[in-house]
Parts: C-alpha cells; structure tokens; sequence
C-alpha cells in the first residue's frame, strides 16, 4: 500500500497544533507530536525540517483559517468583533499560539506568511473604506477591534477575577459577547467621519 503522504501531513499538522497550543514552542515535544499523530517522528523531520519550522506552518495554517472565515467589512464593526469572538471562542487555540509566538520570538513574526501579511492588509485596507478614515486610523481600529473580541477567551482567568463566579460560565461569555458587540458599535462614529472614536 502506498504512503499516504498529505494524510500523514495532516495528522501531525492536527497534533501540532493541539501540542503547540498547550505547551508553546520551547514546551512542545516532538515526541508527543510523533505519538498523537501515530507517525514515526522522523517524518516530522523530513516533512517540515524541525520544531520552529513546524509551529511556524501550523500557525499559518491557522491564521488561513481565520481569513477564510472571518473577514472585517463584511457588515457593521460590532458584527465583526461578534464573529471574531466567536471563532476563538470555539477554538481558542490560534490566539495561544500567536501568545506563544509573542513570548518565543518577540516583535519578529515567526514567519512572513504573504497570506498573513495579506489579510491585516485587506483589513486594513477594507476598514479604511468601509469607515471612510485613514489607512493609519483604520490599522488602529482594527487592534483595538481585534483586542476587544480575542482579550475575553485570550485571558480566560480574568472573568471569574472580575464577574465572580459567575464569570466562569457560557451565559457569562454570552453576556459579556454581547456588551462587546455592543460597545464596539458605539465606539466608532458612522462612515464618512473618519472613523474615530467618539
């Protein structure tokens, strides 16, 4: 039988992920990466060269994942916001890595993706229209957007410390989703007058 080469692929890109997430770069093994996959840990090796190289396809591929789903100027900057906490809120493994990335290798991108680099282009470009500000403006919303959607799943511990007990919830999460949105939308003026906050 032959070697199924992109199946292989794709089970150690689904046990990367899952290790990287957990354990960020320096803390991920091979080992259990080899093991979770059920694959020989040298076509780790073969396929993607080392560690840094692997987490760095993993972190692209979910970065795609996020632009193939989630895109901002589809709609009002609360309905961005609100689809963007929700995609981390299934999963929040993409805002874990990108903190591992951060903490491993500081301000410098872990890889220059042209995907990746493209997409916060389109955003900006796309907020930049659709708000009717400045390119400048519109990279500024956009952090602050990002910010307000992924910082809730991103910091899981902060929501019990600041709502109690009742912050550790679904109908929390739910709640605070919903002020999110909400705030997100009154934030910003309408477009056509810069697109600045109030």
């Amino acid at each position: 039988m032959a070697w199924d080469t992109e199946r292989t692929k794709r089970l150690l890109l689904e046990a990367a992920r899952a290790e990287f997430a957990e354990h960020g770069i320096a803390g991920a093994r091979v080992d259990r990466i080899a093991a979770k996959a059920g694959v020989n840990k040298e076509r780790i090796y073969g396929y993607f060269g080392n560690k840094e190289k692997l987490f760095n396809v993993v972190l692209v591929d979910a970065m795609t994942e996020l632009a193939d789903k989630v895109r901002p100027g589809e709609g009002p900057v609360g309905e961005y916001v609100g689809r963007l906490f929700d995609f981390h809120r299934r999963d929040p493994a993409l805002l874990r890595l990108l903190m591992f990335e951060a903490l491993y290798y500081g301000d410098a991108l872990v890889d220059r993706s042209p995907r990746r680099i493209e997409w916060y282009e389109d955003a900006v470009a796309t907020l930049a229209e659709t708000r009717g500000c400045t390119t400048e403006e519109a990279g500024h919303l956009l952090i602050i957007l990002v910010g307000l959607a992924a910082w809730p799943i991103a910091m899981p511990q902060l929501a019990p410390l600041v709502l109690g007990a009742q912050g550790r919830d679904d109908e929390a999460l739910t709640g605070l989703r919903q002020f999110v949105v909400a705030f997100a939308e009154r934030g910003v003026r309408p477009g056509g007058e810069g697109g600045k906050p109030e």
